[in-house]
C-alpha cells in the first residue's frame, strides 16, 4: 500500500495485550506498515462509524450498524462467557425502576449499552459517559446505576458499590450463546488480499502475546485505568480465549445471535460478514 495500514484499539488491557507485539513490532509486519491509535471505545465507534481507520476495535452494537462498510476479523475479539457487562448500583437493595433514576451507560454505541436497552429498556434515564468515570460517580453518588465494563468488573466490590445484574450472565441465559462484546473490522474497501495480511499480523501478535503473557505487562500498564498487574491479567484471562484466537462457528453464531436480538428490539442492525466470507 502507499500508506500506512491505519489502525486503531481500545486502551482495555486484553487489547494492549493481543496487540502488543504488532506495536513493539516484534512480530513481523509482512511487508505492511501501521500507524498505531489507541482510544475509549466509544470515540473508536464514533471514528469508525465516520470512516476514520482502516482497520480498528469496534463495539459489535456499533458494527451492526455499519456492516455494509465493514467486514470483522476472526482474530482480536472480545467474547466469551462471563465476560459481560455489570449493572451496578450506588446502593444495595435497589434496581432501575423511573425515570427519576439515572443510569451511566459506557457510550452510545457500545454493546453494554445495547444489552442494558434490551434487558431493562425505559427503566430509568439514560446518560453516556467515558467508561472510566462510572464508578467514581456512583461512589460520589451523582448517579443511581451505571453500566460497567473493562477492568471494573474485577474491583466493584472494593469500591463499595452493590451488584443489581450480570447483564451478559442473562445473555447467556436467554441466547446459550457466548457474549460478543466487540472486534476488530477491516474498512472493506481495503484489497482483500491487505486484508488478510492485516489478519495475519494480528494473530501472530496475539500467538506472541499468549505464549509470553509477562512481556505485554508494560505495554498494558502504560495505557490502563488499573495499574495493579494481577488485576491486569484477569482482565486477559477473562477477556482472551480460544475465540480471540478465531471466531470460528460458534463465534460466528454469537454475531448472529446479536444482530437478530437487536433487530427484534426495533433497533437497526445488519448481520456481520467474518472474513473471509465462508461459501
Amino acid at each position: 500500500m502507499s500508506h500506512p495500514i491505519r489502525l486503531a484499539i481500545s486502551t482495555c488491557p486484553n487489547d494492549t495485550f493481543a496487540f502488543h507485539g504488532l506495536m513493539s513490532r516484534t512480530v513481523d509486519w509482512r511487508g505492511l506498515d501501521f500507524a498505531v491509535e489507541l482510544h475509549d471505545i466509544e470515540h473508536l465507534n464514533r471514528r469508525v462509524l465516520a470512516g476514520d481507520f482502516d482497520v480498528s476495535k469496534v463495539s459489535f452494537a456499533a458494527a451492526l450498524v455499519a456492516a455494509d462498510r465493514l467486514v470483522v476479523l476472526p482474530s482480536g475479539a472480545a467474547l466469551g462467557f462471563g465476560v459481560g457487562p455489570l449493572l451496578l448500583a450506588a446502593r444495595p437493595g435497589t434496581a432501575p425502576s423511573g425515570p427519576a433514576q439515572l443510569t451511566l451507560c459506557p457510550g452510545t454505541l457500545t454493546t453494554a449499552t445495547l444489552l442494558f436497552s434490551l434487558f431493562h429498556p425505559r427503566s430509568s434515564r439514560v446518560e453516556q459517559v467515558v467508561f472510566s468515570e462510572i464508578m467514581p460517580r456512583l461512589r460520589a453518588g451523582t448517579a443511581d446505576f451505571g453500566v460497567c465494563i473493562h477492568e471494573g468488573r474485577f474491583t466493584w466490590q472494593d469500591q463499595g458499590l452493590s451488584l443489581v445484574e450480570d447483564l451478559g450472565s442473562r445473555w447467556e441465559r436467554e441466547t446459550s450463546s457466548p457474549l460478543p462484546l466487540g472486534g476488530i473490522v477491516a474498512d472493506r474497501r481495503l484489497p482483500a488480499a491487505t486484508i488478510a495480511t492485516v489478519q495475519a499480523v494480528i494473530h501472530d501478535s496475539l500467538r506472541q502475546a499468549l505464549a509470553d503473557p509477562a512481556a505485554a505487562l508494560p505495554t498494558m500498564r502504560g495505557h490502563a485505568q488499573e495499574y495493579d498487574d494481577r488485576v491486569l491479567m484477569q482482565h486477559v484471562e477473562t477477556y482472551v480465549n480460544e475465540w480471540t484466537v478465531d471466531l470460528g462457528p460458534t463465534g460466528r453464531g454469537a454475531l448472529e445471535a446479536l444482530a437478530d436480538r437487536a433487530a427484534a428490539a426495533g433497533l437497526r442492525a445488519t448481520r456481520l460478514e467474518v472474513f473471509p466470507k465462508q461459501r
